[in-house]
């Protein structure tokens, strides 16, 4: 079933290339999954080509799910008004952004646009949740990897705050 907020034609079940299920089995939180499992993900996602430029997500926006750069490039960015846009990131081919999305609907706290032509593919939160539901399983799996996933950035993010901290408090010559 199509979602009603995503109905409008610009999302795609089926890439013509068929290389959903390669770009799917990239992304560490498909990549232990089973082709048959994976089979079950390719029929949930949602393709769209965004073009250069184009916004792909709106800081502040809810969170309705995370992205996946099949090909093309995507730069996240930070806008504020005092210190401007600020790049957090240029992310390419086969990765993912937004996944904070499948386990919450807080906003987004950063936008996301097209460098380039880019196919994309988007897994939203409904469809995650309808496949937890009905393949509780597969779903539990999925979520498994998502958490170890967020796990490892909280860790990053946490040895990155320490490293920062060490260099605050040493004293500087001079």
């Amino acid at each position: 079933m199509e979602s009603p907020i995503w109905g409008n034609g610009l999302f795609k079940k089926k890439n013509k290339e068929g290389n959903i299920f390669a770009a799917l089995k990239k992304v560490p939180i498909f990549s232990d999954l089973t082709p048959k499992e994976l089979a079950e993900v390719e029929k949930i996602v949602h393709q769209r080509r965004y073009k250069k430029n184009e916004t792909i997500i709106h800081a502040g926006d809810p969170g309705l799910g995370m992205y996946i750069i099949v090909n093309g490039s995507v730069e996240v960015v930070e806008e504020d008004e005092k210190a401007g846009k600020r790049t957090l990131a240029k992310l390419s081919d086969g990765s993912f952004f937004g996944d904070m999305a499948l386990l919450d609907e807080d906003p987004r706290s950063a936008s996301a646009i097209a460098l380039v032509d880019s196919d994309i593919m988007g897994f939203f939160r409904p469809d995650f949740l309808d496949l937890i539901y009905r393949k509780p399983k597969l779903g539990i799996k999925v979520l498994l990897a998502l958490a170890r996933i967020i796990g490892e950035r909280l860790r990053h993010t946490n040895e990155l705050l320490v490293k920062i901290q060490e260099r605050k408090d040493t004293p500087r010559n001079g």
